[in-house]
C-alpha cells in the first residue's frame, strides 16, 4: 500500500525518504532519518525497525548488517519492504515473500525505490529515473519529482492518501520533516508544503545554532 525512495545525497551526504500511501499517516509510521543513515519500513509496517536500525548506524555498522541485524528479531519479516542506506551510500535492501503484489524494488547508486500494491513494476522504474535525471538538484527536490513520478506512472492500485518528505543532514532531527497525513491528493498538496516550506528551510537552521539571529517576532 506504498511507494518510496530513499537516498543518500552524494555532494552534501544528507539522508533522505519521500513516500506516499492509501493509508493514513505513512510518513509517520515508515520514514527514519539520521545524520548516521536512513531506515525506511513499509508493507505492514513495524515502526520499531526504524529507531532501531539508526541506533545500529549510529554504533557503525553499515546497511546490510543493519538489516541482517534487524529482521531476526522482527516478528514477520516476510511481511516486510525495509531499505537503509549507511554514511557510505550502501544501500541494502529486504522486500519479503508476503510483501502485497505488485511488490518492486528499483535500485541506483545511493538510493534505492520501492513499493507494493503497484499498478505496475514501471512505478518503481519511473520514480528512480525521475530521480536520477535531476542529480545537481537539491536532494529534496530531487524525491519530491521521483515521488510525483511514481504516481503518474500508475501508482498504486488503490487512491493515495498520505504522503511525505523528510531530509536529514548533520543533526540529529530532520531539518525538513513534512506530511500531508489525509487529503484526496496528498503529493500536490506535500508538493505546495514543499514550495512554502523550502524558502525558510536555512532560516530554522540558523535560529537553532544561532538564535539571536532571529527577529523578536520569530
Amino acid at each position: 500500500m506504498t511507494f518510496s525512495i530513499t537516498a543518500r545525497c552524494p555532494d552534501t551526504g544528507a539522508f533522505g525518504v519521500a513516500i506516499s500511501s492509501s493509508s493514513i499517516a505513512v510518513a509517520s509510521r515508515c520514514a527514519w532519518a539520521g545524520p548516521m543513515g536512513i531506515v525506511t519500513t513499509q508493507n505492514v509496517t513495524n515502526p520499531a525497525l526504524g529507531p532501531a536500525g539508526l541506533a545500529l548506524l549510529r554504533q557503525g555498522l553499515g546497511a546490510g548488517s543493519v538489516l541482517d541485524t534487524l529482521l531476526p528479531g522482527d516478528p514477520g519479516p516476510e511481511w516486510r519492504q525495509v531499505a537503509v542506506i549507511d554514511s557510505y551510500a550502501q544501500v541494502a535492501v529486504r522486500s519479503g515473500d508476503r510483501a502485497f503484489k505488485e511488490s518492486s524494488v528499483t535500485f541506483g547508486t545511493g538510493f534505492v525505490a520501492m513499493g507494493n500494491l503497484l499498478s505496475s513494476p514501471a512505478v518503481t522504474e519511473a520514480m528512480a529515473s525521475a530521480f536520477e535525471n535531476l542529480r545537481k538538484a537539491d536532494l529534496a527536490d530531487r524525491l519530491m519529482r521521483a515521488l510525483e513520478a511514481g504516481l503518474e506512472a500508475g501508482g498504486e492500485t488503490l487512491p493515495v492518501h498520505s504522503a511525505g518528505i523528510q531530509i536529514c543532514h548533520g543533526f540529529d532531527w530532520p531539518e525538513v520533516n513534512l506530511r500531508v497525513d489525509w487529503d484526496d491528493a496528498p503529493i500536490a498538496r506535500l508538493r505546495k508544503i514543499w514550495t512554502r516550506f523550502r524558502p525558510q528551510r536555512s532560516v530554522f537552521i540558523a535560529w537553532a545554532q544561532q538564535p539571536w539571529l532571529a527577529s523578536s517576532d520569530g
